[in-house]
């Protein structure tokens, strides 16, 4: 991803009201279906732990807003993680 203007922070709520700081990383679109990656915002790159990836996928609630949701099906997370990791390597080699 292409940050010449920046990182792209988003805050997303929870759903009991929590607010957390990510930073979105990359957006695929794999069997029709819009998936983001994010990381969280704060995490330092020297940190010890390495920062986990969160992928959300992009959905329409009932009056047709775009909203981010959770992807509660293993096989399908799976599938947007190795679509993630596969368009990272290209990115890589480039």
């Amino acid at each position: 991803m292409d940050n010449k203007f920046g990182a792209d922070i988003i805050t997303l709520t929870d759903d009991e009201g929590n607010e957390y700081e990510f930073e979105h990383i990359d957006t695929i679109e794999l069997n029709s279906k819009m998936y983001l990656a994010f990381t969280e915002a704060d995490a330092s790159d020297d940190d010890e732990n390495v920062s986990e990836i969160i992928i959300l996928r992009l959905d329409k609630d009932e009056n047709g807003e775009e909203v981010l949701s959770t992807v509660d099906d293993e096989a399908e997370l799976e599938a947007a993680y190795e679509a993630f990791m596969e368009e990272a390597l290209e990115e890589d080699e480039e």
